[in-house]
């Protein structure tokens, strides 16, 4: 079982680079078209200082901040045992290829469901660019299953 203690838990921020080589490969996997997610000539004639990241791209970058062996070590839990949940997000303002984005993931709960067999380990996640604007805030629910 997950120790309550966790809540509360930051992990380091993480700065990472938005590349326009995964804004076209997540726009692309997403069946996205338009050229302001795809061609950096259009999003430019746009008005736009670079390729658009497509709505769910911050969980991409969530993904690349978290550390799976020290979320795991943190938690005292296996591979074998999570679950992705649920993700949800809330967008202030747009990420841009060429922004670069911090990511500060903290443990705001940990939920026992079904006596503790289920363990819902919920986290805030806040995406800050290069000048200090939040662009954008998700929660995610990691479920890890004790049977």
């Amino acid at each position: 079982m997950i120790d309550k203690k966790h809540i509360g838990y930051n992990f380091p921020p993480v700065t990472i680079p938005v590349e326009e080589g995964r804004l076209k490969f997540l726009a692309k996997s997403l069946g996205e078209t338009k050229g302001i997610y795809t061609d950096p000539d259009t999003a430019k004639a746009a008005g736009l200082p670079g390729l658009l990241a497509p709505p769910t791209f911050p969980f991409m970058l969530e993904i690349d901040a978290l550390d799976l062996v020290d979320f795991m070590s943190v938690l005292g839990e296996t591979l074998e045992k999570l679950l992705h949940g649920e993700e949800n997000f809330n967008y202030y303002a747009p990420i841009y290829a060429g922004d670069s984005i911090t990511v500060r993931k903290k443990i705001t709960d940990i939920i026992n469901k079904k006596g503790g067999a289920l363990q819902f380990v919920i986290s805030d996640n806040t995406f800050t660019n290069q000048d200090g604007i939040i662009v954008a805030e998700t929660r995610t629910n990691y479920v890890f299953r004790h049977q």
